[in-house]
């Protein structure tokens, strides 16, 4: 059995929705970056204990939010102690726009993975981009490096696509599936 922990900030809810998808399909255990940034002391030994970790921030102004670099920051205990070297490490995240630079947001998370010495997990999930894709299809906004998720900036995160949410759930299944083989 493996140990699968999504960590997150989300700013407004979307996100938090978004990392509900991922964990349930990765059977993980959730750790909310609060809103100054923090993560409490339980939170710290999930993720000491995980043998992945499923990294969520919303996309602003084209990266993480500052909630969520704080975190990073803070993972430096971590690293300088290589405590989470060879743990498996996604990333998710979600912007008001289609496009939003949502890109920069999961290049920061594998960056941070990577020098965590982690192995990154993308997708694996075709993109709707055939004529006949509609905006509700599994991987329409077409990621490869994680899963993007993209919510009107007046829509509540009740009103998220089912289509986004199935897309983070199947991230989640595939990033539990991978590290299942890695543990093997």
């Amino acid at each position: 059995m493996v140990k699968m922990t999504v960590v997150f900030h989300s700013g407004y809810g979307h996100t938090h929705r978004m990392a509900q998808s991922v964990a349930d399909g990765a059977d993980a255990t959730l750790v909310m970056i609060d809103a100054e940034g923090n993560v409490n002391d339980a939170g710290w030994a999930t993720l000491q204990d995980a043998d992945a970790i499923i990294m969520g921030s919303p996309t602003y102004m084209g990266m993480v939010s500052w909630q969520f670099k704080k975190f990073a920051d803070a993972t430096s205990k971590a690293w300088f102690a290589q405590a989470w070297k060879d743990k498996v490490f996604a990333g998710f995240t979600n912007s008001a726009t289609m496009n939003g630079d949502k890109h920069s947001t999961l290049t920061y998370l594998f960056t941070l993975a990577m020098q965590h010495h982690g192995i990154w997990v993308g997708t694996g999930l075709m993109p709707s981009n055939a004529k006949a894709a509609k905006r509700n299809d599994v991987n329409y906004v077409g990621s490869w490096a994680g899963a993007m998720a993209q919510s009107p900036s007046d829509a509540s995160p009740s009103e998220m696509l089912p289509g986004d949410l199935e897309t983070a759930r199947l991230f989640g299944k595939r990033v539990a599936e991978v590290t299942a083989r890695f543990k093997a």
